[in-house]
């Protein structure tokens, strides 16, 4: 497979996992103030690329275009810096500072304390 293809179809795939997750807290009557959709999409975005760098060795043949699927394409489709800024930025915008603060430090603790715990050998 092309890894121009790959990235292209693990973005369209990490997506539409991210926006079935914000759909299903919506439906959950889950949506507050605090952005758990994103929360949990990073998270999981996080993990997956964890495990991806800890297991596949992209020197072996065709391991490229899984790499670029997998970690690139589906959880850079999958994460979201972006709204992630603009969630804290309406927080902040609504007076909800220390839901903002919470937000940024849980996601950047989380996002790190996944990559340690599936790297911790």
């Amino acid at each position: 497979m092309n890894i121009w293809l790959a990235v292209f179809l693990g973005g369209g795939a990490g997506s539409m996992v991210r926006f079935a997750i914000s759909r299903g807290f919506v439906a959950l009557q889950l949506k507050g103030a605090f952005p758990w959709a994103t929360l949990t999409s990073n998270v999981l975005a996080t993990a997956l690329l964890a495990v991806v760098d800890l297991r596949m060795d992209v020197q072996q043949p065709g391991r490229e275009q899984w790499q670029a699927l997998l970690a690139i394409g589906f959880c850079g489709g999958f994460s979201t810096l972006s709204t992630f800024s603009y969630e804290n930025y309406q927080l902040l915008r609504d007076g909800l500072f220390w839901f903002a603060i919470a937000n940024m430090l849980i996601s950047v603790s989380l996002g790190i304390l996944v990559f340690h715990l599936f790297h911790a050998r």
